[in-house]
């Protein structure tokens, strides 16, 4: 065999072998990185949950992790617990636009149910769900849309806004 036949045969093989073994290392490569930002993204929004539930645990005189609502609030305590509310469905509409697809995989899947437990649950709550429609103006339709889905599945009643 010549130099010049080596070289060609040298050629073929990284072209033949070669060439789809790097496009196959570059795409496993690329599906890694995604799913690690993925992962991140929902780290960021789970660590931002317990940071709401930091403020919920520093306004306990509000009873928001009780099952029934505070009885007689005064208009200060309305104040905070309008606004921590407010808070928190803004943190389920972000979950909801970075986390929710309506067809996912298998992982996604498992994130995703659970922020969908934490909104079935802030929404068996009588003042979380009356304060709702105040809330969700001027939301995502999407996710006012998949909320008041929610809180029919929940709590048999349409959410009206």
């Amino acid at each position: 065999m010549t130099v010049h036949e080596v070289l060609e045969l040298a050629s073929f093989l990284v072209t033949v072998i070669g060439l789809p073994f790097a496009i196959g290392a570059f795409l496993v490569e690329q599906r890694r990185e995604r799913e690690n930002e993925e992962e991140e993204g929902y780290q960021l929004l789970s660590d931002a949950y317990n940071d709401f539930l930091k403020i919920v645990l520093a306004n306990a005189d509000l009873r928001l992790r009780s099952t029934s609502a505070l009885p007689d609030p005064t208009p200060e305590q309305n104040e905070r617990r309008l606004v921590i509310f407010d808070m928190l469905i803004s943190l389920f509409e972000r979950a909801y636009l970075v986390g929710y697809k309506v067809e996912m995989s298998p992982t996604e899947q498992r994130r995703w149910n659970s922020w969908d437990d934490y909104m079935r649950e802030w929404l068996r709550r009588d003042d979380f769900f009356n304060a709702m429609p105040m809330l969700l103006r001027g939301e995502d339709p999407e996710f006012q849309a998949y909320i008041k889905a929610l809180a029919q599945d929940e709590r048999g009643t349409m959410l009206l806004l």
